[in-house]
């Protein structure tokens, strides 16, 4: 399976992931914490599901016509 996001959208999800997260911890509250969350896992798994119904990829590049010749 290919992940939809590339190296440096990941590395910002994870970054303001934690950040959102932590600020949520700070204030308590649960709505910062989960979409911090949410940021993180996407970052670590490079998977945003956002991104499949617009066709959205940052990640994997494929190769167009592929035949021989």
């Amino acid at each position: 399976m290919c992940l939809n996001e590339g190296k440096i959208d990941r590395i910002i999800r994870g970054v303001l992931g934690i950040a959102l997260f932590v600020y949520g911890l700070m204030q308590q509250s649960y709505l910062w914490m989960i979409i911090g969350g949410v940021l993180l896992l996407t970052g670590l798994f490079g998977i945003c599901l956002l991104y499949l119904p617009f066709k959205i990829n940052t990640g994997c590049k494929r190769e167009k016509g592929g035949g021989e010749g």
